[in-house]
């Protein structure tokens, strides 16, 4: 299995979804189940057919969060070289085309949030901008067409 790399915080959150499923997630399903169970007869129960429903959902959602956790290693922004791009770098990115500056953070695909400007690593901008440095012009085939991207900056979070 491949080591997931993570942030404190994306660590941090991760455990806190696996805690709270298992716990109050459980807890409201079981009590879900019960109350759906004391209308009577299961065959025709459309709530009793959902609470399973959700209830396989939320343990499949469990055994994904136990195999991320398990395979996860916090890393320590502050002992990584700042000349490359690499998982947990800031990057300023220019936009040749629109002539746009952009900042985005290279996360794990467990911590992307486009709109918290976290990337994964894995999305087709992530694995162009991984390894280079600044001044480096990388083309990225995207959805919308191809893209040229000059790197301007990399910090750490």
């Amino acid at each position: 299995m491949k080591v997931n790399y993570l942030s404190q915080e994306g660590y941090d959150n991760l455990k806190s979804e696996l805690r709270d499923l298992v716990t109050r997630g459980r807890k409201d399903i079981a009590r879900q189940i019960n109350e759906a169970r004391s209308h009577g007869d299961l065959s025709e129960n459309a709530e009793y057919d959902a609470a399973k429903e959700a209830q396989g959902k939320m343990e499949t959602r469990i055994a994904e969060l136990e195999k991320i956790v398990a395979n996860s290693r916090v890393l320590d922004a502050k002992n990584i070289d700042n000349s490359k791009v690499y998982v947990l770098s800031t990057v300023t990115i220019h936009n040749k085309k629109t002539g746009r500056e952009m900042k985005y953070t290279l996360v794990s695909k467990d911590e992307a949030d486009f709109n918290k400007g976290k990337i994964s690593v894995d999305s087709p901008i992530g694995k162009g901008l991984m390894g280079k440095a600044v001044g480096d012009v990388v083309k990225v085939k995207v959805p919308a067409g191809l893209l040229e991207l000059e790197i301007r900056n990399i910090e750490r979070l």
